[in-house]
């Protein structure tokens, strides 16, 4: 089962760096900003979240596998680069709702492991889906998709929800990897097909509405009826 939760986070960090590789592309950075973009998008969640639970040092330093396997993203894309350039313009968001799912499940995997609450956990959960994005996102200058209206964070809540529940209850470790990747996914992807958001709420300014009428001024149309008004009165003077 250790060595599942393993490769599981190998393919979360080769995914989410693809997805920093492609955003890199498309905002004409060099190499070294391709390199920056993966990295922070491939361990920058993992990142923040041992920094969170006190695990030092962070899994990075501890296994430098990850960072070859971000160079390595990267390096085949400087190959393949005219493939990635010609990609969909779907492809990045898909390609981050499965680096989300995989990160989700790891993050909560670990926080438990840990001995955190399962509240915590499915917060650490999220954190290690989103973060990396986050950061990505802001290196990139675009909104992060976390702050869209777009259903994100919550898909990820509801994969850790999903994961803790099954935990708690005594589930196959498979089942509740399973479940919470199915359930994060499909959230995501169905937001992504069907732009499901959820309800933004905003002040809304309306212009003051006039008190007077007499003070209100005409458009010209009005001014032209309230002329015709006024040559019919003086014809039925006379």
């Amino acid at each position: 089962m250790t060595g599942v939760i393993y490769w599981l986070d190998m393919a979360g960090v080769m995914v989410f760096a693809l997805s920093g590789v492609i955003l890199a592309c498309r905002s004409r950075m060099d190499p070294i900003g391709m390199l920056v973009l993966a990295a922070v998008t491939g361990i920058g969640g993992g990142t923040l979240r041992d920094l969170v639970l006190g695990v030092r040092p962070v899994f990075w330093v501890t296994d430098p596998t990850y960072l070859w396997v971000i160079m390595a993203t990267v390096g085949v894309s400087l190959v393949g680069f005219h493939y990635i350039h010609r990609l969909s313009r779907g492809f990045l968001p898909v390609a981050d709702a499965f680096g989300l799912a995989l990160f989700t499940v790891i993050g909560t995997h670990k926080a438990l492991m840990l001995g955190t609450s399962g509240v915590v956990a499915v917060l650490m959960g999220m954190m290690t889906g989103v973060a990396g994005g986050m950061i990505r996102d802001v290196l990139a200058q675009r909104v992060p998709m976390v702050l869209r209206e777009e259903v994100y964070a919550t898909a990820a809540i509801a994969g850790g929800t999903v994961y803790v529940l099954l935990h708690s209850l005594g589930a196959p470790l498979m089942l509740a990897i399973g479940a919470a990747l199915l359930v994060t996914l499909s959230l995501r992807l169905a937001a992504i097909h069907w732009h499901l958001a959820l309800p933004v709420f905003a002040w809304v300014t309306l212009p003051p509405k006039p008190t007077d009428d007499a003070a209100t001024p005409l458009s010209t149309p009005q001014k032209a009826k309230e002329r015709v008004r006024m040559i019919r009165r003086e014809r039925n003077k006379r």
